[in-house]
């Protein structure tokens, strides 16, 4: 979701890549709460962190509640910075109705959306 959220609103400012320790495939209640927003991210992949090897970043975000704890080591300049937000998967296990399944991806949704309405001045202020 969140590179779904940089790319649509920030698309000119900066250049998102989105991996993760272990790949997970696209998650389709992830898909469906960003179209719900107006943004297809239908076209994305999982991918890990391993498959990004050779590019250099100015930053690091890690997103993930758990990231902060099992982030990658990043060599090069760039300055890791964690920003958690809840797992949606995770809230939505045991959930009974699609409305109690997708209202934890729906308040992420929003609040990886907020986060990003701040890039890229926010970087700078939290490295």
């Amino acid at each position: 979701m969140a590179e779904g959220w940089a790319r649509q609103l920030k698309g000119g400012e900066i250049e998102p890549y989105s991996a993760g320790v272990e790949a997970h495939g696209l998650n389709p209640d992830a898909v469906r709460v960003m179209a719900e927003a107006g943004v297809d991210i239908s076209g994305q992949c999982s991918k890990r962190v391993g498959e990004l090897v050779g590019l250099e970043f100015d930053y690091v975000v890690t997103v993930c509640d758990n990231a902060h704890q099992s982030c990658p080591v990043f060599s090069g300049r760039a300055k890791t910075i964690h920003v958690g937000f809840d797992d949606p998967p995770r809230l939505a296990a045991g959930a009974r109705t699609d409305d109690e399944r997708l209202a934890p991806y729906r308040r992420v949704r929003d609040e990886i959306r907020a986060f990003v309405e701040t890039l890229p001045d926010s970087l700078d202020r939290e490295a």
